[in-house]
Formats: structure tokens, C-alpha cells, sequence
């Protein structure tokens, strides 16, 4: 064969293997470009949504937790009409003259409310008004089929608090009262009582405000926590709780005008007491005899004080500790015990923190001149 046509078929051979190489590369990059992409069949569990979750979650387990220690208080009050006291009415003839008209029988009010127990012995905190005059103090525990007998270690109506005591077989489950100045605005609290009887409804909220004083039904109440968490009658002396289960607030007023305003006492100021609940049955409250207006400009102009920095006496009650000191109508309070007095509040504050039996020096302004005037601090009955 020549070396032409060899030539000539090896030509041929490389050719068509390039062209085979040329084809075969051209449709696997047709292939890739215009391949359809696979549709998978969905997963339930895949491309979720994630669950929005509002409020802590523990909310559950707090309650499972502390709602044994939540009781359910029932009371009995019994109501004189008033008329047994007139002589008329007690006069026989005078009864058998108009016959049954007058209805002299008392009449027994029954009351709800709750508490929640402090000590495994059967101390339970509650408010003064769930027990105000009661002769009989049923208490419902969690539990128990029977309810117990109650009696009254320690109210104050000023503060609206209430210590009972039942006398239980064994040691019953508690709370622990937390610390309400540590708590802030906005936190998450959890309200468990008695409204209406319904045993152990729970409602959860948040902190509102701090330090509210607030008039209910012309109680006045001072230093209160703000709840949105729903509070109704009978929820009245049942805790007020953070979500690791410490009481913070007793539950103890409710605005009736409006929605989602709720009031506690803050566990705080429970803790400054119970001693003398639980030793004294009451509270000591250190007390001056004295109506306090704050000193303004106005008023300084007529007094001709100094300043507006001050507090006026608007009045004073005879026979107080102010009145044994001396202190007259009119007098402007402008230090205590080297404190400097701006308003009418400063004076309630220190007078607040001191104790029955303390002097306070007070430095008072009356008619152009400054002197001092020492006051022994009493008791208010």
C-alpha cells in the first residue's frame, strides 16, 4: 500500500474519533443545561414554621408546683339589723302590738377569698378585709376533703394584711416570699385564687407599674404593684407569684372602671411585718399627729419662708406626740434630724422608718424664724 493512502486512512481515523469526542461532550453539556430539576415530595418536618412562643414557658410547672400551697378562705359574718339595741324594739308589747313586721333575727353574710400558706405548721397570709369581723373561718386545702377551722393571729387594717393559723395533721406545702424590689416593669407574674368560688383559677400577666398609690371604695392603699394579670372578687389575699414560683404581691384591689388593672402588696412590705403579725397580732405604726400639706410658692409668700422647700402643717390632732412638742398649725417643717425636708412625703417616709419611742429633731420655721423642736415618736391606735 502506498504511504499516500495510508496517510489518507489514518486522516479518516482521527477525524471521526474527534468528532465522536466532539459529539459525546455536546450532548452531556446539553444534557446538564437543560436537565429538569427533580421535585421532591414535601416533609412535614422540613421548611416548618418555627411555634411563637409568648411569656415564658414554665408558666405550667410553676402552677403544678405551688397551687397545694393556695387556699380557698370561706367566711361567716354575722350582721345585727340594728334594732335590738332600741328599747322599743326589745318591749314586748311593743312586738306583740306590731307583730312580725320588724325583723329582728340577724342576718349571716358569707364571704370568699383567698390565702396561701407560709409555714408547714398552718400559717396563712391572706388580706384583712377577706377576714374583717368574721366569727367563722373556713379553710379550704388542695387535697382535703374536709375544710379546717381558722383563727386569727395578726391583722392590720392600714396595710390590709391578715395572718390565720389552722391546726393541720401534718406539715402542709408552702411558699416562699420572694423579693418585690427585685422584680421590674414589664416582668412575667402569675395570679392564682378564688374568683367567684372557682378554685384555683389561674391568670398570668405582667408587672405594670411599681409603687402606685391608689383610693378603692375610700381605702387607700400606698406602694401597691400593677398587674394586668386578671384579679376578681375572691382572688383577694391569694399570691401574686414570678415565674419561679415566689410570692411577690398579695393580691388585693382590682379597679371595677376598667380592664386589665389589678393591685398587690408587695411582698416587701409583708416581710416588714410579719414578725409583729405573727408575735403581736397587729402592727406598730409610728405615728405623729400631724396633717401635712407640701410647702409651695404660695404658700411660702404668705408664711414668708425662705424657700418652697418644705412641709406645712395643715393641722394638728390634740393630745398627739406633735401636740405634746409643741407644734403648732402652720409651722413649716424644713429638716428632720439634720435630713432636709422638700415635700409633705419626705416626713411620712422618715416618720415610716422610725421607731415608737424615737426622737426626731426637727427644725421648723414660725412666724420669720427658725428653732427646733424634738418630738417623741407614738404609736397610732
Amino acid at each position: 500500500m502506498s504511504f499516500q493512502r495510508k496517510s489518507f486512512i489514518v486522516g479518516i481515523v482521527i477525524l471521526s474519533f474527534i468528532c465522536g469526542a466532539v459529539f459525546t461532550l455536546g450532548g452531556s453539556w446539553a444534557l446538564h443545561m437543560y436537565k429538569p430539576t427533580p421535585v421532591l415530595a414535601n416533609n412535614p418536618n422540613e421548611n416548618k414554621s418555627p411555634a411563637i412562643t409568648i411569656g415564658p414557658t414554665t408558666i405550667s410547672a410553676t402552677v403544678k408546683e405551688v397551687s397545694p400551697a393556695v387556699v380557698n378562705i370561706e367566711t361567716e359574718v354575722v350582721n345585727q339589723n340594728g334594732l335590738q339595741d332600741n328599747p322599743f324594739f326589745n318591749d314586748p308589747f311593743f312586738r306583740e302590738f306590731f307583730g312580725s313586721q320588724f325583723d329582728l333575727t340577724p342576718r349571716t353574710e358569707k364571704g370568699l377569698g383567698t390565702g396561701f400558706i407560709i409555714k408547714p405548721d398552718g400559717y396563712i397570709l391572706t388580706n384583712e378585709h377577706v377576714i374583717r369581723n368574721a366569727q367563722k373561718i373556713k379553710v379550704k386545702i388542695q387535697g382535703m376533703q374536709t375544710p379546717l377551722d381558722a383563727r386569727v393571729i395578726g391583722a392590720d387594717e392600714e396595710l390590709d394584711l391578715a395572718l390565720i393559723k389552722v391546726n393541720p395533721k401534718g406539715a402542709l406545702p408552702t411558699l416562699k416570699l420572694g423579693d418585690s424590689d427585685r422584680i421590674q416593669v414589664g416582668d412575667w407574674v402569675i395570679a392564682i385564687g378564688n374568683p367567684y368560688g372557682l378554685d384555683h383559677t389561674v391568670t398570668v400577666g405582667v408587672i405594670s407599674a411599681k409603687g402606685r398609690p391608689v383610693n378603692i371604695s375610700g381605702k387607700e392603699y400606698k406602694n401597691l404593684l400593677q398587674t394586668d394579670a386578671a384579679i376578681n372578687p375572691g382572688n383577694s389575699g391569694g399570691p401574686l407569684l414570678n415565674t419561679g414560683g415566689e410570692v411577690i404581691g398579695i393580691n388585693t384591689a382590682v379597679n371595677a372602671s376598667a380592664q386589665g388593672i389589678g393591685f398587690a402588696i408587695p411582698s416587701a412590705t409583708v416581710k416588714q411585718v410579719l414578725d409583729q403579725l405573727i408575735t403581736k397580732g397587729k402592727v406598730v405604726h409610728p405615728y405623729l399627729g400631724v396633717y401635712l400639706q407640701t410647702l409651695d410658692k404660695e404658700l411660702a409668700d404668705y408664711f414668708g419662708a425662705p424657700g418652697t422647700d418644705g412641709a406645712v402643717i395643715a393641722d394638728v390632732t390634740p393630745g398627739s406626740p406633735a401636740d405634746s412638742a409643741g407644734l403648732q398649725r402652720g409651722d413649716i417643717i424644713l429638716e428632720i434630724n439634720k435630713t432636709k425636708i422638700r415635700n409633705a412625703d419626705e416626713v411620712v417616709d422618715l416618720v415610716k422608718k422610725s421607731k415608737v419611742g424615737d426622737k426626731l429633731v426637727m427644725r421648723v420655721f414660725r412666724n420669720g424664724h427658725s428653732s427646733f423642736v424634738t418630738v417623741t415618736v407614738g404609736e397610732k391606735k
